[in-house]
């Protein structure tokens, strides 16, 4: 089978079910930022060796494709078996949260992304996973979204930062507070 069709050379694409829509539809730019989002999990797992985290990482890949084919489904369409989220899922998020949150520093202050290249692309991620969240959110005012999509992504964001945080922990590097600039304690 070849990869390209051409059927999408004048700005549409399918969504499972047929449906044919502009490639700038809200929905498709709600799975590719989710698509957007698992490329950076897979860019994570290039800077660390902790099995565990790969292996964590590698089944939140695989529940964002589930994800991504949910939101890619015509709402409109005769309705198809897909994979879908689990309240386990999140429980699973929380869970690897508890568990990482026991080795590490309270948080004293805000802090700037940076100090270690996982740490950097986890806050990347984290910040890509909240704009899929804001998208899903504004495609569910359309269109409802399964609300364990939003609440799945919510929690995925928050995990995102604490494995920043434990990726700064693991390598001994330095979290950065942020240090606010005189203009900003004006008011």
């Amino acid at each position: 089978m070849k990869i390209y069709t051409k059927t999408g050379d004048n700005g549409t694409t399918s969504l499972i079910g047929g449906t044919r829509v502009s490639k700038a539809h809200l929905r498709i730019e709600t799975y590719g930022t989710v698509d957007e989002l698992n490329s950076w999990l897979g860019m994570i797992q290039s800077d660390t060796r902790q099995q565990e985290i790969i292996l964590q990482l590698r089944s939140i890949q695989n529940l964002l494709f589930s994800i991504g084919s949910l939101l890619a489904a015509d709402p409109d369409a005769q309705p198809m078996k897909l994979p879908g989220l689990e309240e386990t899922d999140i429980q699973q998020l929380e869970q690897a949260m508890d568990t990482m949150d026991m080795v590490l520093k309270p948080l004293q202050n805000f802090i700037l992304p940076g100090g270690h290249p996982a740490n950097a692309k986890a806050h990347v991620a984290r910040c890509v996973c909240r704009r899929a969240e804001r998208l899903a959110v504004a495609l569910d005012q359309l269109s409802p979204v399964d609300p364990k999509i939003l609440k799945y992504l919510n929690r995925l964001s928050d995990f995102l930062f604490v494995l920043a945080r434990y990726f700064s922990h693991l390598e001994n590097a330095d979290e950065i507070p942020w240090i606010a600039t005189k203009s900003d304690t004006k008011n």
